[in-house]
């Protein structure tokens, strides 16, 4: 039986995917890749991975945002691990309501177009996305952490042994 861990990478930078690409497969993680949210969600169900790496910004500006959001709405995926490569600043508090920090915070920013809020409980690592869409309607998407860009070796596999080994 082939225990080889399977891992989903989503960017639309190929040289990104590249880079991830040969660190993960030098430890061996068969790594499957895709250039946007379609291709992505069609690996996903073709080859099952044990985990998902998202890019956030591809085709338009939300694209790893509603393709996490559109994963954890799937019975069959709610439970994958999703790491999300990001620049946005990510937000660490030590409250456990996560999904009242990011409220919160968005009510007291004075830049009224903040759409994105990372957040990360520093203690419980629970980690989301909250984000407004281009209809203004707010969504929550649970993840499981952030990699800041441009991703890091010594960060990257220690994320990824933390969830999948």
């Amino acid at each position: 039986m082939n225990t080889t861990k399977k891992i989903l990478v989503v960017d639309d930078d190929i040289d990104v995917i590249n880079i991830i690409e040969t660190i993960l497969s030098n430890q061996g993680y068969q790594v499957i890749t895709a250039n946007n949210k379609t291709q992505g969600l069609e690996k996903l169900h073709s080859e099952k991975p044990d985990m998902a790496i998202l890019d956030v910004v591809m085709t338009t500006l939300f694209e790893g945002f509603e393709m996490a959001k559109e994963i954890r709405q799937n019975p069959d995926f709610k439970n994958l691990p999703i790491l999300l490569q990001t620049s946005i600043y990510v937000l660490e508090t030590t409250e456990n309501d996560i999904i009242k920090i990011a409220h919160e915070y968005r009510k007291t920013m004075n830049d009224k177009e903040l759409n994105v809020i990372l957040v990360r409980n520093a203690i419980t690592l629970e980690a989301g996305i909250d984000y407004i869409d281009e209809n203004k309607t707010t969504h929550w998407v649970p993840v499981n952490g952030f990699l800041k860009k441009p991703v890091e070796s010594k960060k990257l596999l220690p994320e990824i042994k933390k969830l999948i080994g």
